[in-house]
């Protein structure tokens, strides 16, 4: 098909979600996989090269155009809705339950110092996290992990672009000079 790549940056651009290669593959179905990513890629590097508002960004395990991060300023002007932003009481529990996954609420506590019963609820409620289980030890505690919606939030493609430890540390250290 002549227009395939056309129709791939349709399929993407009307995607609310990132859109994996899998369910383009699947309404792409005579093209295949290899020349799907071939074409993405061209997609990619194309709008890098335009520099315009928008990228096309590989996120949460899928393709998504966003905008370009120099320009928030301007978006954020433009939004009238005041983004639901996270406490930094929600930003250590989401933390915690990222690099510890799946966590109980209680291992949670513990390193936090404090209930996050109230956190959880919210961080729940913004679809950061979910409910992956259940512990088989007495009481069969709920345990935690990230979605999908945290990745994208924190433009990850997956979890092992989350910062190492050390890293962590050599970016704090950068701060304070």
């Amino acid at each position: 098909m002549e227009n395939t790549k056309a129709i791939l940056e349709a399929l993407i651009f009307a995607s609310e979600f990132p859109l994996s290669i899998d369910k383009i593959g699947n309404a792409l179905q005579e093209t295949e996989k290899t020349e799907l990513v071939r074409m993405l890629n061209d997609l990619v590097k194309e709008y890098e090269e335009r520099r315009g508002g928008i990228c096309l960004q590989a996120v949460a395990g899928g393709f998504q155009f966003r905008t370009r991060q120099e320009f928030s300023p301007w978006i954020k002007k433009l939004r009238t809705t005041k983004y639901s932003i996270l406490t930094p009481a929600a930003i250590e529990t989401v933390a915690i339950i990222a690099y510890k996954q799946p966590v109980m609420k209680s291992e949670i506590d513990k390193i936090r110092g404090v209930d996050t019963g109230g956190t959880l609820k919210s961080l729940l409620e913004k679809k950061m996290i979910r409910i992956v289980g259940r512990k088989d030890i007495p009481g069969k505690p709920l345990i935690y992990g990230t979605t999908k919606k945290f990745l994208e939030t924190f433009n990850l493609k997956d979890l092992s672009e989350l910062p190492t430890l050390r890293e962590w540390k050599d970016l704090q250290q950068d701060k304070q000079m």
